[in-house]
Order: C-alpha cells, then sequence, then structure tokens
C-alpha cells in the first residue's frame, strides 16, 4: 500500500486499516510459529505498511493540533 492511497483515507478508515493489517500480521506470525508459512517477506510489508499508517495519523493530528492553535 503506498503512501497517497493512505494519506486519501479517513480517521476512520485508517484506524480500520490499522486493525486488519495487525490482525493479518498475527495471523502470519502465528502460521510462522505453527512451522506452515515462511513468507517473512510479506511479514517486512506488513509491519511497514502498519508503520505507514501509524505515520500518517500521527501527521493528521499535528496538523490538526497546528491548525487548532493557529486559530485561538
Amino acid at each position: 500500500m503506498t503512501s497517497e492511497k493512505i494519506r486519501n483515507l479517513t480517521d476512520a478508515e485508517l484506524v480500520h486499516q490499522k486493525n486488519e493489517l495487525s490482525e493479518e500480521l498475527f495471523k502470519l506470525k502465528f502460521q510462522l510459529k505453527m512451522g506452515q508459512t515462511e513468507s517473512l517477506k510479506k511479514m517486512r510489508g506488513l509491519k511497514k505498511d502498519i508503520a505507514r499508517v501509524l505515520t500518517i495519523q500521527r501527521e493528521k493530528q499535528l496538523a490538526a493540533a497546528k491548525t487548532g492553535t493557529e486559530k485561538k
């Protein structure tokens, strides 16, 4: 998932996307421990996607806080 796609999501969609990615990562970790899969590449990609979502959430929070203080 690219940063451009993530930036176009609303706050609720960002939370939902993060939850879905976290769930998928959990399932992959579980499968890895059980010896059913060895897809480390996919796990790395999921971790990076989660980090992107969290980063953009934080950027939006900071932007909202900045505009909130400027209006006062």
